[in-house]
């Protein structure tokens, strides 16, 4: 019996050439999506239209394509158009296929590895166009090419036929349409507006090719069209478009090292904060590499050269570091490498290693060049590098000010603080609260192992008008700085953060709102990882509390109290209007707004990083006009702003 029981276990735990299982053709891609698209999410369906859209770009960046059209039709189809060579059609020596369905059916099948088809290319790993015909319902690919019109059609990465030439065709061009795979992608909700802005983008890259997208799901169908000669020069008009410009001419260059191609921007506005993007043959690049690396060491070492150069520093003086020159700075690099080498399928990081050299050769010799060809914006810039570079100096003494005063209290916390007894951030709460009545309020209403109560007095500083030195002055940002325990800029760790729910609660009326906007201010400048993380929420207090007898209801909107009272329909329904969180008792204060199980909380998240700093710089900035155009162009649409 135990030699049998022990037989078995053997058979168990066997491992032998059975075990192992073949996935053929696309099936790799259906059954690991998420490692070739980064995601089933709406990112992963939207970077399907990217992968066909990149290959009409590489026919773009070899010059020879010129016009691109992108169609979001009715029934979740997407259409990608282009007037390039058109995809080869003749049989393939290799799979003895024809070659326009090996490049639809099969993995790293493509021009782009022979090195001859395309000199640079964004989609170096050949697995593009593959993987939407992987993860699509229904695929339809026609190729104008040699005279004639061909087609082919797949369902979920298998062809339904063999390539047909089915008529006569006085053009050259390839257009893929496509169906997601509902089983892929659970939401299938294009968005026309990052279809758009990301297009624009590619626009602006591909000087000289004109982009057209057209929406025909609307009634009225809607078309937008992108031509730009001026390449990145235009695309810092249009990233600096509404600042304010500290000098009259933007850097541009535009050069060749190594067999690298480097294109590279910059404009300096009076704000504080740094905009930068990256792209490697078209494909942008969100955490940088080696050619932003470049790129930064090029303008730090130019700058500095030029300031000891002409004496803007006294020479016992510290060099202007790169966080004193990026103040301010919006600027753009794009360069185009034969063999990119990227980090990960989704190509988020520039890895290669000679790309450093080359742009910091390039730029160098051209932002040298402008310099002394422009004193008067070289002096321009230099002076605002040299008071960042003072108001940096200032604001780390106050901010080991600030990190002082709590090791030598002990990591003492701020004594308006009501801090909860558990020590896990997991499970911790902070709520943000205006005034000492809602923090009163708050106090006895939270639970204390793991709800904390920080109230503030008034309306906390504009950090969108303020350097982190004058920041670091208002007793109530350190307070809260104190209370995060993340510290600030440079000494900002978000592993020392006490709370993974940092919950801004306000009254629901005018003042509740500036409150609330100028703390997303200040998360969004000095805090922002705090955001990505997905800790900071808004919470949302009840507008009505609505009373027949002994029932009570709380209504959150105008429409859901209209629906309460239509359901009650009762003559004597009491109705009060909460004008504040003080007027809340903590029994209702707990059950509407702070009990987990009944609560509304709105997470604080930001989808598009480049049109939330012009919001940011438009509400709270210096200037009136932008504001008041914003407030005169949605006023009608507001609701509630101080019933």
């Amino acid at each position: 019996m135990a030699n049998e029981k022990e037989n078995n276990k053997k058979d168990e735990s066997s491992y032998s050439a059975k075990d192992i299982f073949v996935l053929e053709g696309l099936e790799p891609v259906r059954k690991r999506p998420g490692m070739y698209i980064g995601s089933t999410g709406l990112d992963g369906l939207h970077h399907l239209i990217w992968e066909c859209v990149d290959n009409a770009l590489d026919e773009a960046m070899g010059g020879y394509c010129k016009n691109i059209d992108i169609s979001i039709l009715p029934d979740n189809r997407i259409s990608v158009n282009d007037d390039g060579r058109g995809i080869p059609v003749d049989i393939h020596a290799q799979t003895k296929k024809s070659a326009l369905e090996t490049v639809m059916t099969t993995l790293h099948a493509g021009a782009k590895f022979g090195g001859k088809a395309y000199q640079v290319s964004g989609g170096l790993h050949g697995v593009g166009v593959s993987v939407v015909c992987a993860l699509s319902t229904w695929m339809r690919a026609e190729v104008c090419r040699d005279g004639g019109l061909y087609v082919q059609e797949y369902k979920k990465g298998k062809p339904q036929a063999n390539v047909k030439r089915v008529d006569k065709c006085n053009r050259q061009g390839t257009s893929v349409t496509f169906e997601a795979d509902p089983e892929i992608f659970h939401e299938i909700k294009y968005d026309p507006k990052r279809i758009i802005n990301h297009l624009r983008q590619q626009a602006y890259l591909t000087k000289g090719v004109r982009i057209n997208i057209h929406n025909e799901t609307e009634e009225v169908k809607q078309t937008y069209s992108f031509y730009f000669e001026g390449g990145l020069y235009s695309y810092l008009k249009y990233l600096t478009l509404g600042r304010n410009a500290i000098h009259s001419n933007i850097f541009y260059c535009y050069g060749e090292k190594n067999d690298i191609v480097v294109e590279a921007a910059l404009r300096y506005t009076d704000e504080f904060e740094c905009y930068e993007e990256s792209f490697a043959n078209n494909i942008l690049t969100m955490e940088g590499g080696t050619h932003l690396t470049g790129f930064k060491s090029a303008v730090t070492r130019v700058f500095n050269d030029y300031v000891r150069k002409n004496n803007f520093l006294k020479s016992s003086e510290d060099n202007l570091t790169g966080e004193d020159i990026r103040e301010g700075l919006t600027s753009v690099v794009s360069i185009k490498v034969r063999e990119p080498q990227f980090e990960g399928q989704t190509k988020g990081k520039l890895g290669n290693p000679e790309a450093k050299g080359a742009v910091e050769a390039v730029v160098a010799d051209a932002l040298t060049d402008f310099l002394e060809r422009n004193p008067t914006d070289a002096r321009a810039i230099v002076e605002k590098c040299i008071l960042s570079h003072k108001a940096r100096k200032a604001a780390k003494a106050a901010r080991e000010t600030v990190l002082r005063k709590g090791i030598l209290e002990g990591l003492s916390l701020p004594g308006k603080l009501a801090d909860c007894t558990s020590r896990s951030p997991e499970e911790s709460e902070i709520y943000i609260v205006e005034g000492e009545s809602a923090g009163g309020s708050g106090k006895q209403a939270r639970d204390r192992r793991f709800q904390a109560i920080l109230p503030l007095r008034g309306k906390i500083l504009n950090v969108e008008r303020a350097r982190l030195d004058k920041m670091l002055e208002s007793k109530e940002i350190k307070s809260l700085i104190i209370a995060l325990g993340t510290a600030v800029a440079e000494d900002f760790n978000l592993e020392k953060l006490r709370y993974h729910h940092i919950i801004i609660m306000a009254d629901a009326d005018s003042d509740g709102n500036h409150i609330r906007t100028l703390l997303l201010t200040l998360f969004y400048r000095y805090f922002k990882p705090i955001i990505d993380k997905g800790y900071l929420y808004i919470a949302q207090p009840p507008l009505y509390k609505i009373q027949t007898g002994k029932e009570v209801r709380y209504a959150y909107t105008e429409d859901e109290r209209n629906k309460i009272v239509k359901e009650l329909n009762k003559p004597n329904v009491n109705l009060q209007r909460y004008k504040g969180l003080g007027e809340m008792n903590a029994i209702e204060l707990w059950e509407t707004t702070m009990n987990p199980a009944n609560r509304m909380l709105l997470q604080v998240s930001v989808a598009d990083v480049l049109e939330s700093d012009k919001v940011f710089d438009m509400l709270m900035g210096d200037e009136v006009m932008p504001r008041k155009k914003f407030i005169q162009t949605y006023a009608k649409n507001v609701k509630n702003l101080d019933v």
